[in-house]
């Protein structure tokens, strides 16, 4: 042969640079090639793309990391979106020597505001805060009773209000109460619980760890995190109640906390005391059928035990929500941001334990100008969707724990009954 075919590096290594940095792998064809060397090429880039497999399809899989948004999406304000976190790290385990540029929204935290809705409340412009995800938010529950109280105000213009700025309005209601009782020891009592409160404000935000007892609407095990509605005045509600008409249920619930009852599920399960499985049997049954956290017992205990006109924290599916009375019927507060523009959705009417509930604008009026789009229809399907899947039960060494975020009966992400 006249022309000898030029010695190629090995194919493995062609290949690999093949797959990582493609734009530099260019090998011009000169005017005297002939075709059988470039066939013979061919043949050698095609086993050396075979060959290393594995080092190929490194580079493919975080393809997506690599394309930086264009201007339209990163003039956009910055939202929580789901994946960043892997995103970054897909990045840097398929790093080359090249430095590859970051998409924006990799460095970006997760925003920590809420957006302000300003509704006509008994003849005052009142702000109530909304929030982006249905996750419990317990800060947001008892910030909401306070302007609603007009407690606390905000600047007539507030569109957008910081974690940290409603902390310190919560902070300065808490130092700002005086004690009732003259007495030295009701003072250090008294002392003692706002030292609790300002210690657990902090968890307000994520989330706050709950222990119900199936006995009444207003039983909870104490922690110190109640410390904060009771020196505020702010009742604390639940409707997840053993029916009396079950007695099975009744004895096998007894007085007992969610956590207790749960420890009891256990020990019963393997116990070989016929009965005690039995009964372990019939209190898992009971949470499972009440998985919803509601029972009708319940949602009959709750209107009759709440007071006319008085504003309280309810707690149901693993999150706080605002709750009034309006003339023996029960409302809760819509804050779903998805509602942010829907002026004429205030309330939430709470009547059944399967979420077949109506809106109404802030005088309790039935709202027939419910708005179609995107956002509404979104936050409908969220909160009815809550309401349908509940949450299951589950061993929790902190109680019935809520935290912002993501609940687990909408999103599905975290535990049965600990949402994340």
């Amino acid at each position: 042969m006249e022309h000898h075919q030029p010695e190629h590096p090995a194919p493995g290594k062609a290949g690999t640079a093949e797959a990582v940095i493609p734009e530099n792998h260019e090998v011009p064809a000169g005017p005297d090639e002939h075709p059988q060397d470039t066939d013979t090429r061919d043949a050698d880039g095609e086993a050396g793309e075979q060959e290393p497999a594995d080092q190929a399809l490194l580079p493919g899989q975080c393809g997506d990391n690599l394309e930086s948004p264009t201007p339209e999406a990163s003039s956009s304000p910055p939202g929580p979106t789901l994946g960043t976190v892997p995103e970054v790290e897909t990045m840097r385990a398929c790093s080359t020597p090249q430095e590859l540029p970051r998409s924006p929204r990799t460095r970006q935290p997760e925003p920590d505001f809420y957006c302000v809705k300003w509704i006509p409340w008994k003849g005052e412009r009142t702000p109530i805060i909304t929030q982006s995800t249905n996750g419990p938010c317990p800060l947001l529950a008892i910030m909401n009773i306070l302007f609603l109280q007009w407690k606390v105000k905000l600047p007539p213009q507030k569109e957008v209000i910081t974690s940290d700025e409603l902390m310190a309005h919560l902070g300065n209601c808490l130092l700002s109460i005086r004690p009732h009782e003259t007495s030295e020891g009701l003072q250090l009592n008294f002392q003692q619980n706002v030292d609790d409160a300002m210690t657990v404000l902090p968890k307000l935000a994520t989330g706050l760890d709950v222990n119900v007892r199936f006995t009444g609407v207003s039983d909870f095990e104490y922690t110190p995190e109640c410390s904060v509605f009771d020196l505020l005045g702010i009742p604390l509600y639940h409707g997840w109640l053993v029916d009396p008409q079950s007695p099975e249920a009744v004895r096998a619930v007894g007085k007992l906390s969610y956590n207790q009852l749960v420890e009891k599920i256990i020990t019963c399960k393997h116990s070989s005391d016929t009965n005690l499985v039995t009964e372990g049997l019939i209190a898992e049954q009971f949470l499972e059928t009440t998985a919803a956290q509601l029972t009708y017992h319940g949602l009959c205990e709750l209107t009759t035990g709440a007071k006319e006109g008085e504003l309280s924290v309810f707690f149901r599916n693993n999150h706080f929500s605002t709750m009034t009375k309006h003339k023996s019927h029960l409302y809760l507060l819509v804050t779903d941001q998805g509602f942010l523009q829907e002026e004429q959705v205030v309330w939430e009417s709470l009547h059944n334990v399967d979420g077949d509930s109506c809106f109404c604008d802030s005088d309790f009026h039935l709202s027939h100008s419910l708005g179609k789009g995107p956002g509404a229809e979104a936050a409908a399907t969220r909160r009815a969707g809550a309401y349908r899947l509940g949450a299951g039960p589950a061993a929790s060494a902190g109680g019935v724990s809520a935290a912002a975020g993501s609940t687990a009966s909408v999103d599905a992400d975290a535990g049965p009954v600990t949402a994340g």
